[in-house]
């Protein structure tokens, strides 16, 4: 990702009417977001609110996918266990994040193997599926294509997100939410989007 000096205008979609359907909102957020032109004024909005989980979900499906994965990872790296072996989860988000480095099919179809290895149960799983469904094809190479949908990426994003957030002492939850949006806002921006590992 580009280094923290090097802003550029949001990379926040403007398309607010193409990740509404996938917001999940009650009345409250659909009223919070009553009249909102693009997404990062509606992320505005939900912060405002109160909303984090679904403040998550629009930049998960907000983001392009690239940053959105790399995203995911960051947030998987923020709560991960310290001082751990290297596990299989852990080689998952290694992969994903090669993904982020190298967008090729290769990379794309390792990042799907280590989520399948690590079982899908951990945010860096999904990270690593986020980068799968990035592609033109979910079938094997030799087959014919099968295309994901187009917000299949933020659906795996916005999973890997809420799973990071909810690893641990629940009453972390809501801090950890605030800073994976503010590392979002970052990554939006042209920045690296990088947290600390946070203490055991």
């Amino acid at each position: 990702m580009a280094s923290p000096t090097t802003k550029t205008a949001s990379k926040l979609g403007d398309d607010l009417a193409r990740v509404l359907p996938h917001l999940q909102l009650d009345e409250q957020g659909r009223s919070a977001l009553a009249g909102c032109r693009n997404a990062a004024e509606a992320l505005q909005r939900l912060e405002q609110a109160g909303l984090l989980v679904e403040a998550t979900r629009l930049v998960a499906h907000a983001l392009p996918a690239r940053e959105a994965v790399w995203w995911a990872c960051a947030c998987s790296r923020h709560t991960a266990a310290s001082g751990a072996a290297p596990s299989m989860e852990a080689k998952a988000r290694e992969a994903a994040e090669e993904w982020v480095r190298r967008q090729t099919d290769e990379h794309r179809r390792a990042a799907m193997k280590e989520a399948e290895t690590s079982g899908f149960g951990s945010p860096e799983a999904w990270a690593a599926v986020g980068a799968f469904w990035s592609g033109d094809s979910m079938a094997p190479p030799e087959a014919p294509k099968v295309p994901p949908q187009p917000h299949f990426t933020g659906l795996a994003v916005a999973g890997s997100v809420a799973l990071a957030a909810a690893r641990g002492p629940a009453v972390r939850r809501d801090d950890r939410l605030m800073r994976f949006l503010a590392s979002a806002k970052d990554i939006a921006t042209g920045g690296a989007g990088r947290l600390e590992a946070e203490p055991d």
